[in-house]
């Protein structure tokens, strides 16, 4: 499984090389790149050999493999690797039978866990594959899901994975929305959570010696950094217990949450809790959580038919930020 992974990111790659038309990709710059996608994925050296590049553009020629049309152009005493066809890319190819006989056997080991404890995304998962599949096949589309395939930063998801598993210190090069400017922050990252369809990194600031979350999409690049690595004393489920959200100020303490409901809405908050304390007694919704901006966003985000109660200082931020929607005369 792990070779088979290797030579799809090396394809992957290559396809990259292959469709610009603005650069020459001689062998060694094809190495080259290869090399340093690999090695930036398993966050470890990895090293490719000529002769795997060339086997490589043989599969990827072939019709057991993509029909690439790669052709080679002679520069000098050297030959540059490029589509013949500008708009091609393997990304664009339907499944191979041997992609489509990979997926059937990943369902197969998906199904098997499926009821084991902890395992429940497993049933969205085979769900979002079976959906595929039958795109793939020319059936009808049954399901979709909320992905943003267009999201900024998902390319950097299975790095900051196999960095956090093999421990690797990161330089990050990142700017935040209420910023002018771009910093490099020194982290251990530690765990990766989606919220509100963001990805967000949690990790060990060691130049403010604290934890601290990162958006995937502010990201503007990840380097391995030789600062040793700072081991994770966190349980990250203990951790997001009290709040909503990402944003946790480890200063603050928990406080009881008393919001009033509109009639029509209580149905569909008993039906998808909005935390794990959420108590509704006649039409008042109570929670035990922290203060922190998704809180807030998630009240205003039902408008009128949320009434915060308790405590007041939330009751008053709310009403603060309320007065300052502005509306076009």
């Amino acid at each position: 499984m792990a070779t088979n992974k290797n030579a799809v990111i090396r394809y992957k790659a290559l396809d990259k090389c292959f469709s610009n038309i603005y650069k020459k990709f001689f062998i060694q710059d094809l190495i080259n790149y290869c090399s340093l996608i690999l090695t930036e994925h398993f966050a470890q050296e990895t090293t490719i050999s000529r002769r795997q590049i060339f086997a490589d553009i043989d599969f990827m020629r072939s019709e057991a493999g993509y029909d690439a049309p790669i052709e080679s152009y002679k520069d000098g005493k050297k030959a540059f690797y490029r589509y013949a066809d500008s708009e091609f890319s393997i990304l664009k190819s339907p499944l191979n039978p041997s992609e489509l006989n990979s997926l059937n056997e990943a369902m197969e080991t998906l199904s098997r866990i499926n009821n084991l404890p902890g395992f429940d995304w497993v049933n969205t998962m085979q769900a979002k594959l079976n959906s595929g599949i039958n795109q793939f096949q020319n059936q009808r589309q049954i399901i979709s899901f909320e992905d943003n395939e267009f999201l900024k930063g998902i390319e950097l998801l299975n790095p900051l994975y196999h960095h956090i598993a093999n421990t690797q210190t990161l330089d990050i090069k990142y700017q935040g929305f209420n910023s002018d400017k771009e910093n490099t922050f020194k982290i251990s990252p530690y765990y990766l959570k989606q919220y509100n369809n963001r990805w967000f990194l949690f990790g060990h600031n060691h130049q403010f010696d604290k934890i601290q979350n990162l958006a995937l999409d502010r990201m503007v690049d990840i380097q391995p950094s030789k600062t040793t690595f700072k081991i994770c004393e966190i349980d990250f489920k203990e951790y997001f217990e009290d709040i909503i959200g990402v944003s946790n100020d480890e200063s603050k303490e928990a406080v009881d949450v008393k919001i009033e409901l509109s009639e029509n809405i209580i149905p569909y908050i008993s039906s998808k809790p909005i935390h794990g304390s959420q108590k509704i007694k006649d039409n008042i919704l109570h929670l035990h959580v922290k203060l922190n901006y998704e809180l807030e966003a998630l009240i205003l985000s039902y408008g009128e038919k949320m009434c915060v109660l308790e405590p007041k200082e939330l009751a008053s931020v709310i009403k603060e930020r309320v007065n300052k929607i502005k509306f076009a005369h």
